[in-house]
């Protein structure tokens, strides 16, 4: 059984917790630390955990195993390597860091000190996503030529200016930072390193936060996010189907 402390517990981290608190063989939220304790301390008293106030806590408590991070995407990368550092196991939540050096940093010292670094990228375990790669791995589908896709959501919606989610620091890429990653994270899967990218992306519906609406065309990869639109989620793929 993995002990594990929650790191963030607004609505996102609770749901984490909540989806296998007394659920699950294989974990169970020891503690939990946020930045507003007072907020948090009805849900962690349910779920019969401690909540701390400081991350520094919990990385000092020999009874946890490992971390997972619902905080701020801007925190990740550090978080992470003060986990490794502290030599417990990370999941934490998309996207890993919003820099390339500080994912390599993050992917490093997990590296240097020997602990598991998982990121929720749920939709490679998603059955036909799965599926689908097999079929394209032996063939039965052909060869890959193209994909294309979008995953929509009124996201832009729920948060009000003053939440972290609609900071245009915490959101570089617009849609594709915290929603659409996971549609440019199912292309990898299936097809395999990318090797250049551009994107277009603009803040279309509301007058304030980060970009809603961002797409990333290019010859064989075509992914796209509004965080404006009814909920929607698909991909496609090309390819030229195998002679007999």
């Amino acid at each position: 059984m993995i002990r594990a402390a929650i790191v963030g517990l607004g609505s996102w981290g609770q749901n984490l917790v909540a989806s296998v608190q007394g659920k699950s063989d294989a974990i169970r939220f020891v503690a939990g630390a946020t930045r507003t304790p007072e907020k948090a301390q009805g849900f962690a008293d349910k779920h019969g955990f401690p909540l701390h106030d400081r991350y520094e806590k919990l990385l000092a408590d020999p009874a946890i195993d490992a971390v997972v991070l619902a905080t701020p995407h801007s925190f990740h990368a550090e978080q992470i390597i003060a986990a490794a550092k502290a030599h417990k196991h990370v999941f934490t939540e998309k996207p890993l860091a919003l820099a390339l050096r500080d994912a390599r940093a993050a992917v490093r010292a997990c590296a240097e000190n020997k602990v598991t670094l998982a990121i929720g990228y749920n939709w490679r375990f998603q059955p036909a996503l799965m599926e689908i790669k097999s079929m394209l791995g032996d063939g039965r589908l052909g060869k890959l030529l193209h994909m294309e896709g979008n995953f929509c959501g009124p996201s832009v919606y729920r948060f009000e200016r003053e939440h972290w989610r609609q900071s245009r620091e915490e959101g570089p890429a617009g849609g594709m930072t915290g929603r659409g990653v996971h549609l440019v994270d199912a292309m990898l899967f299936l097809s395999g390193r990318i090797e250049s990218a551009y994107a277009q992306s603009s803040r279309s519906v509301r007058d304030f936060g980060l970009d809603d609406t961002t797409s990333m065309p290019s010859s064989t990869l075509t992914p796209g996010n509004s965080k404006s639109a009814p909920s929607t989620g698909r991909i496609r793929i090309c390819t030229a189907g195998r002679r007999s």
